[in-house]
């Protein structure tokens, strides 16, 4: 099968990059080893909130990361290890930490995700109800002063660049949610943002890419390459070769294993997060919420109260921590009061009661890995060793959020127009 390009994966944003280019007039195929949206995609917290467009990297990052990574329940977790790949991540990482290379990044990150957010809402108007979007915003709430200070360093910080927030004094945020508990200090509100539900928006862009006549393959795994005269001609399946003008490599954090397979290296690790719906909830908060001492988020979706957080650098391991899982159900209590009938009481360490889960009592346990660079920023743009090579990947926990803003990147690059945003702290030649 020949096509204009061929999109492999079929995540948030390999969906939204196919969709884009079919609906511009190149034939697009999409393949993807698991079904559309299957993936990264599945289950995460379902935000669109441009006020979180931060790369993982920030000034003071490393010795909190130094501080936590003994921690297996702690928000950021890496797994020591020798490993050259993790090596080589890491001092990148700790060479992103710096003020001016931040601002730099948040800038692009920012723009993509204004986009986004704007896309999704012209998305709920065409297909309905079905992607649960809503503008709820986004709180953030910590238990500690230094915690408030950080949110509210935040709300001054994306400020400038045209997102709106106001300042929560403790008893304004108890009014403003119910369900948190006392142990809440203040917080920062977020009101243009947005949320949605991140498996049902991939079906409806899945649903609108073969309607403007892409295609989708059955799960078709890419596992290897043809090169000729530094561009690839064929891109070995497991449903067969495909071959196209273009390849585009959405794959997330097995993008690395795809790329050494045509000889380049690229330093993507991916980072497990988790989340749960809540079972037993009688009461359920109003908005979308940041537990910032905790990096939990939480998201009141009309049918459930889904659950999720943590970081946990691991490659490509897959396993479950049952650590984690109970810190981010914990974490969670400790903050709100859903009115669940299985609690028993503890003392925390300011000594004031707090009701707090016996075990876990939740459904739709989910792990999924953010493809991480270690710059934060995603890579977008073609390969300066291959030349029909073009990478969109590395969203590392952005994906939902700057997916259809990357995709319009991609589109601009593509087409040789005028690029939505500055495309140099994108460009893939800073790591090949």
């Amino acid at each position: 099968m020949k096509s204009d390009v061929l999109v492999i994966g079929g995540g948030v944003v390999g969906l939204s990059v196919a969709r884009e280019l079919q609906t511009l007039g190149k034939s697009t195929v999409l393949i993807d080893r698991i079904p559309v949206g299957t993936g990264c995609s599945f289950a995460n917290a379902g935000w669109v909130t441009p006020c979180f467009a931060m790369p993982l990297p920030q000034p003071g990052m490393f010795f909190k990361s130094m501080k936590w990574l003994l921690d297996s329940s702690s928000p950021l977790h890496i797994q020591p290890s020798l490993s050259p790949t993790l090596i080589r991540w890491l001092w990148r990482f700790m060479c992103a930490m710096n003020r001016p290379q931040m601002l730099r990044s948040i800038e692009v990150l920012t723009e993509i995700s204004k986009y986004s957010l704007d896309f999704y809402s012209q998305l709920a108007s065409r297909v309905g109800p079905s992607i649960q979007f809503e503008k709820r915003g986004l709180l953030m709430v910590s238990a500690t002063s230094s915690g408030v200070q950080a949110a509210i360093d935040e709300m001054n910080l994306m400020a400038e660049r045209g997102i709106p927030g106001r300042k929560l004094s403790r008893d304004e945020v108890l009014a403003f949610e119910p369900t948190l508990r006392p142990v809440v200090q203040g917080g920062v509100y977020f009101p243009e943002e947005a949320q949605l539900e991140p498996y049902s928006a991939s079906l409806a862009l899945a649903k609108e890419f073969e309607s403007a006549g892409g295609k989708i393959l059955p799960p078709a795994e890419a596992y290897d390459f043809t090169l000729q005269n530094g561009a690839i001609t064929e891109v070995h399946t497991t449903q067969g070769p495909l071959q196209a003008d273009l390849v585009v490599l959405a794959t997330g954090s097995w993008s690395p294993e795809l790329a050494r397979r045509l000889n380049l290296n690229i330093p993507i690790l991916g980072g497990k997060g988790y989340s749960m719906t809540l079972e037993g909830v009688s009461r359920k908060p109003t908005h979308s919420m940041m537990l910032v001492d905790r990096k939990i988020a939480v998201t009141p979706f009309p049918d459930r109260l889904r659950i999720a957080g943590t970081l946990e650098l691991v490659n490509q391991d897959f396993s479950v921590s049952v650590s984690r899982l109970r810190a981010i159900y914990q974490g969670a209590h400790e903050y709100l009061d859903l009115g669940l009938k299985t609690e028993v009481a503890r003392k925390d360490s300011s000594t004031e009661a707090q009701s707090l889960p016996a075990s876990i009592s939740a459904r739709d346990l989910w792990r999924g890995l953010r493809p991480c660079t270690p710059d934060g920023v995603p890579l977008i743009g073609f390969s300066s060793k291959v030349k029909n090579l073009f990478y969109c990947t590395g969203h590392q926990m952005l994906g939902l959020q700057s997916a259809p803003g990357s995709a319009r990147l991609a589109s601009d690059l593509i087409f040789g127009r005028t690029p939505l945003t500055h495309s140099k702290p994108f460009s893939p030649a800073r790591f090949e």
